[in-house]
């Protein structure tokens, strides 16, 4: 992958896990709950053809990487409750190149996944406040890094979002729009 390819892709980086504090805790939890008002400011004006532009050579078109986001956090929010309630529970990996390609996912009709990915976020926010510190301690198993933590999800679906609009806001710059 060149530099160039690397940073559409990745344009605030690839995700890096930090050792959790209090304090991270809070603001990953506040980054939860105004994510959904960057990405509605990331789409705010775009018409259908827009939507249905690709963010990068063989990338998504932008309205599939909204409904991805969505998707994506509706799985995870189920990996929480799993790992709150189960013994380091193996939890299955969505496709997600399959997912983009079905029709709900290929629709420029992004509205309803804006106003589920807000709802679902608010859902993460509150049981993320729940918790004690213990709890984030708690893991499952992903079939790539093997067990990882509650502070490990609460930490990469801040940065999968940000990422996500990032790709976004930058090929609407780059597009003049």
């Amino acid at each position: 992958m060149t530099s160039t390819e690397e940073e559409l892709r990745y344009p605030i980086g690839k995700f890096q896990f930090i050792q959790p504090t209090e304090g991270l805790r809070t603001d990953c939890i506040k980054q939860f709950r105004i994510a959904p008002d960057a990405l509605n400011d990331a789409v705010k004006g775009l018409a259908q053809e827009q939507l249905l532009s690709r963010y990068r050579p063989g990338g998504l078109t932008l309205a599939q990487v909204i409904h991805h986001i969505v998707e994506s956090d509706i799985n995870a929010y189920v990996r929480l409750k799993y790992a709150l309630t189960e013994d380091i529970p193996e939890v299955k990996i969505a496709k997600q190149d399959l997912w983009s390609e079905l029709p709900d996912a290929r629709s420029a009709s992004i509205q309803s996944s804006l106003v589920l990915f807000e709802a679902i976020r608010i859902r993460w926010a509150d049981a993320f406040e729940s918790l004690n510190p213990e709890d984030f301690e708690k893991q499952w198993r992903h079939a790539r890094y093997g067990p990882v933590s509650i502070d490990f999800l609460l930490q990469s679906y801040v940065w999968h979002p940000q990422h996500h609009t990032a790709q976004i806001t930058n090929h609407r710059k780059s597009m003049g729009w």
